[in-house]
C-alpha cells in the first residue's frame, strides 16, 4: 500500500527536522566540550614549554642534545638565542653548537658542524592547586614574574612565609638549621662527576680536562695497593685478591678527572675554573665477594673531616669519622646478615645535607648531624676527597660519583656581589612570601638577583626577591613530552615522542625511602 502525497510531504518534514534536531545537539555537545576544555585550562591543568635552562637538568629549555666523541656518555648543552632569554626561542633551522665538556671523562666537544635545536620539555601545570593546599618547600611551581606579571617563570620553591632564609656552601638553610630535600628530589638532583662504565675510545688524544692532557683511568692505587684496574677482559672492573685482615685503597685523583667544582654541563665551560667546589658527594658501586671475609667501603672527606663506612663481610654495617688529627669516633653501627657469596649488591655511600647515608643491598645505615656546627669548621677551599677500600676477594662493578646541587652565592664566579639570601646576608620572608630558586644555579635568574620591585594591582607594590602568593599559578606535575626526535633529518618538527624521558617532577614531600 502506497503512502499519499501528504502523508509523504509530512515524512520529509519529519527527517529534516530530526536531521536539525541532530545537528544543533552535536554543536550543543561541542560548545560544552570547548567550555569545559577553557574551565580545565583555566582552572584545573595547563600545559607550559620551557623557554630557557634555568632549571636544568632537571627541566631543559632551548638546547642541544650531544653525545661524548670519546666514552659516549650522552648530555646536554643550553642553546642561547640573542632574543629575550625569558621567551622561546628555538629556531627553525640547525645551529652550530658551542665548546662543551663531557661531565663524564671531562672531554672537550669542540665546536662541531651546525644541528638542529631540540625544543624544551613540555609540561603539564596543576593550577589552582595552591588554593586549597599550601606549597611546599622544594615544590618547581610556576609563578607569574613580580616584575612583569604578564611572563610566567618556574624555579623551586626554597622559602615559605615566615622563614628566614640563607645559603651556605651551596645549601639551604631555613631559621639557621640545614634543609634536607627529599629522598625523591635528591635523587634527581644529583649530577655525574664520574661513571666507568663510560671509557674513551682514544684516550691518548690531548683534549680532557682543564689541562688538555691525555685520558688515564681516574681511580688510581694508594701506596702498595693490590686493586687490579686495567683488567683485559673488562676495563669498568675493579678487582681485588687479598687477605681478609690487609685494607686496600683507591683514591680518585682530580687531576686527571672530573673535579668536584659546581659545573654544569648544559652551561658556559668558560666559567668552570672559578666555580665552588661541591663536597656534598655520593659513590655508588656494586660489590661481588667470593668469600664471607673481608671488607668493603668508601671514604668522603668534607672540609677538614673524612667519613668512612664499610661493611664487615661477616654481618657488620659501621660509619665513622676521623679528624683532621686522626682521631676516630664511630658514629653508628648496625647488624646484617652476611651477603651471599658470588652476588652483586648495591654500595652507596653519600654525604649530603649534614647527613651520611650508607645502604648496602637492601640495607642502610643513616648518622644525621645534630647542628651546623657538627660537621666542623667550613673551609671551603679544600676539595674533598673519594676513596675505595677493601679487602679479601672483591669485584666491583658500575663504580660511579655524583655531586648534589650546589646554590651558589654570586652572580659570576669573579663577582664581588653576594646574592640575596647568601651567607651573611640571611632573608627573612613576611606573610604570603615565598623565596624560589633554579636548580641550575650558577644560570639562573631568580630570587637571589631580582633588583625590580614587584608590581601589584592600584598601584601596589611587592618587596624584591619575593614571589607574592598572589602570582602563585601552580604546581609543576609531568613531563609530558621531552624534547622529540625528528622522523627525518631534514624535517621541521620533532613529532616522535622520546617516551623513556616523560616523567613526573617530584617536590615537596614527608615521605622518606
Amino acid at each position: 500500500m502506497s503512502l499519499s502525497k501528504t502523508e509523504k510531504t509530512s515524512s520529509r518534514k519529519d527527517a529534516r527536522k530530526n536531521r536539525a534536531a541532530e545537528i544543533a545537539n552535536t554543536f550543543e555537545w561541542l560548545i560544552t566540550a570547548f567550555v569545559l576544555a577553557f574551565v580545565f585550562r583555566a582552572f584545573v591543568m595547563e600545559a607550559f614549554r620551557i623557554p630557557t635552562g634555568s632549571m636544568a637538568d632537571t627541566l631543559k629549555g632551548a638546547h642541544f642534545r650531544l653525545c661524548c666523541q670519546q666514552c659516549g656518555y650522552k648530555y646536554d648543552h643550553g642553546f642561547s638565542s640573542p632574543l629575550r632569554q625569558d621567551q622561546d626561542t628555538v629556531p627553525r633551522g640547525p645551529r652550530t653548537p658551542p665548546v662543551s665538556r663531557c661531565p663524564n671523562c671531562g672531554y672537550y666537544l669542540p665546536s662541531r658542524r651546525a644541528m638542529p635545536v631540540a625544543n624544551g620539555d613540555r609540561i603539564l601545570v596543576l593550577k589552582c592547586i595552591y588554593q586549597f593546599f599550601e606549597p611546599k618547600q622544594w615544590d618547581v611551581i610556576v609563578f607569574k614574574n613580580p616584575s612583569e606579571p604578564s611572563i610566567n617563570f618556574i624555579k623551586r620553591l626554597v622559602g615559605l612565609p615566615g622563614d628566614t632564609v640563607e645559603i651556605i656552601d651551596g645549601d639551604i638553610y631555613i631559621d639557621g638549621q640545614i634543609s634536607r630535600k627529599p629522598p625523591k628530589v635528591q635523587n634527581e638532583l644529583w649530577m655525574p662527576v664520574y661513571n666507568n662504565d663510560y671509557q674513551p675510545v682514544r684516550p691518548r688524544e690531548r683534549s680532557f680536562g682543564e689541562n688538555n692532557h691525555i685520558w688515564q683511568q681516574p681511580f688510581r692505587n694508594v701506596t702498595d695497593s693490590k686493586w687490579i684496574l686495567n683488567d683485559k677482559d673488562n676495563p669498568s672492573l675493579f678487582r681485588l685478591d687479598s687477605g681478609a685482615d690487609q685494607i686496600h685503597s683507591l683514591i680518585y685523583d682530580t687531576s686527571i678527572g672530573n673535579n668536584f667544582r659546581a659545573t654544569y654541563a648544559y652551561g658556559d665551560v668558560k666559567k668552570y675554573r672559578q666555580q665552588p667546589y661541591c663536597s656534598d658527594l655520593m659513590v655508588r658501586f656494586y660489590a661481588r665477594s667470593s668469600n664471607q671475609q673481608g671488607r668493603i667501603g668508601v671514604e668522603l672527606s668534607k672540609y677538614q673531616t673524612r667519613y668512612k663506612a664499610w661493611v664487615d663481610l661477616t654481618g657488620e654495617m659501621v660509619i665513622e669519622k676521623v679528624d683532621k688529627d686522626g682521631k676516630e669516633t664511630e658514629l653508628n653501627r648496625k647488624s646484617i646478615e652476611s651477603p651471599a657469596i658470588n652476588k652483586a649488591a648495591l654500595v652507596k655511600f653519600a654525604n649530603v645535607d649534614h647527613q651520611l647515608i650508607f645502604q648496602f643491598g637492601s640495607e642502610k645505615l643513616i648518622y644525621n648531624f645534630s647542628g651546623p656546627n657538627d660537621v666542623g669548621q667550613r673551609i671551603t677551599d679544600i676539595e674533598p676527597q673519594v676513596r675505595i677500600f677493601g679487602s679479601g676477594k672483591l669485584t666491583l662493578s658500575h663504580i660511579a660519583i655524583f655531586r648534589d646541587i650546589h646554590y651558589t652565592a654570586k652572580r659570576s664566579p669573579n663577582s664581588r656581589e653576594q646574592g640575596r639570601a647568601t651567607q651573611g646576608n640571611a632573608f627573612k620572608l613576611e606573610d604570603d612570601e615565598f623565596f624560589v630558586l633554579g636548580d641550575n644555579s650558577p644560570n639562573s635568574e631568580d630570587g637571589r638577583w631580582w633588583r625590580a620591585k614587584g608590581k601589584g594591582n592600584n598601584g601596589r607594590f611587592y618587596r624584591q626577591g619575593v614571589v607574592p602568593r598572589d602570582y602563585l599559578v601552580g604546581k609543576a606535575l609531568f613531563v609530558y613530552w621531552p624534547s622529540g626526535f625528528r622522523p627525518f633529518s631534514k624535517s621541521r618538527f620533532a613529532v616522535i615522542p622520546n617516551v623513556g624521558r616523560m616523567r613526573f617532577i617530584y617536590g615537596g614531600s614527608s615521605t622518606t625511602d
